[in-house]
Parts: C-alpha cells; sequence; structure tokens
C-alpha cells in the first residue's frame, strides 16, 4: 500500500480481534518506523510504553472509559515523552554529524529549552504526534488498524504505567486486527474553510 492510499484508509477503529497476535516483526516493523519520525533538535524524547500485560490493560481499560480497544488490540501504546531529554547529556543527539554541526547545534539545545516549561511540554506533544502518525500509517501499511486515544484519565495511567515525574503522556493508540469496519467519514469540512493562502 503506498502511502497516499494509507492515508485514505487509515481510520480508528474501536472492536478489534482479541485473539490475534502481531509477530514480533511486525511490531519490530512497527516501532522501527516509529523511530523515524522527527523531533525538533533530534532530540528523540518520545517514549513508546508497550503495555502487553493483560491485567495491566484491564487497569488502564477502567479509566479509558471501559472502551474494548484498550484489551483487545493486539498492541496498546502510551506515547510519551522525556520533557527533559533536551539536557540529558544532548551530544548524543548530534555523535555522527560533522563537528562544525555538533559545535553548532548542541550549544543551541540548551539555549532554546532551558527555562522555557511550556515549549518543552509542547515539543512533547508536537513529537509524539508525528511519531503517532507515523505508526498508524504504519499499521495501515502492514494491514492493521489503529485507535489514537486521548480519552482516559492521564494521571491515573500516568500511575499505572509508573511514569517518571520528568515525563508526560500524549495520547495512546490500540494497533490490531479490526473486526469491523468504520462507518462512513462523518464529516469533513471542504477546503476553503481549513486551508488559508498566506493570511487569514
Amino acid at each position: 500500500m503506498n502511502i497516499l492510499d494509507a492515508i485514505h484508509a487509515r481510520r480508528a477503529i474501536k472492536h478489534y480481534d482479541p485473539a490475534h497476535r502481531m509477530t514480533e516483526d511486525e511490531v519490530k516493523t512497527l516501532l522501527t518506523a516509529a523511530l523515524q519520525a522527527p523531533t525538533a533538535f533530534n532530540i528523540q524524547h518520545w517514549r513508546f510504553v508497550l503495555v502487553s500485560d493483560p491485567e495491566v490493560r484491564k487497569q488502564i481499560r477502567a479509566v479509558a472509559w471501559n472502551q474494548a480497544q484498550v484489551t483487545d488490540a493486539s498492541l496498546l501504546i502510551v506515547l510519551c515523552a522525556d520533557k527533559d531529554a533536551w539536557k540529558k547529556d544532548a551530544a548524543r543527539y548530534w555523535k555522527d554529524a560533522p563537528q562544525p554541526v555538533q559545535d553548532f547545534l548542541v550549544p543551541a539545545i540548551g539555549q532554546y529549552y532551558a527555562g522555557r516549561e511550556q515549549v518543552q511540554r509542547d515539543e512533547c506533544m508536537r513529537s509524539c504526534g508525528m511519531a503517532g502518525m507515523t505508526i498508524m500509517l504504519a499499521a495501515k501499511a502492514l494491514g492493521y488498524d489503529s485507535c489514537p486515544m486521548d480519552g482516559f484519565d492521564f494521571d491515573a495511567v500516568a500511575k499505572i504505567i509508573k511514569l517518571p515525574e520528568d515525563h508526560v503522556i500524549s495520547f495512546m493508540i490500540a494497533v490490531g486486527k479490526g473486526t469491523q469496519p468504520a462507518w462512513p467519514k462523518p464529516g469533513q469540512l471542504p477546503h476553503d474553510e481549513v486551508i488559508v493562502q498566506n493570511t487569514f
């Protein structure tokens, strides 16, 4: 499936075959694709929590409006990000770049993020969003369905997965073998309402 077909075919699917298991190679392919998603300054601060323990899945489902895809999908991925990744040995993000590039960009990381907590958090959300879309399109290309989720108690899920204090949850994605098709798209806005040329 080419990328444009995957974009148009991807839908948020709620019903999954609970008996289906993705192979290790399929999961690795999916996550390897996710690691290709861009991050500002290449800080790669996303952290993908793969929830495979059935008991942990049940706990998360209980704080996610009892949504069946939490337990029934082959994969449940909690997309998190390390808010402080920018200051954790930043040189490693550019270790293979030419020295002049390292000399310019590594100091720039601290200059950009230091003292800007909202920017740090916003960066986490942007990066997880791009990685999440990459995961969902890769899943569709592999013949799987997915469902991005923010309908859950973020604080409760953070406790369940033992989220570190310096991390934040962006959203979750369920991935698996869908058992019911999505309903027709409910109402796409027209181009002229959402596409703005140059200025508002």
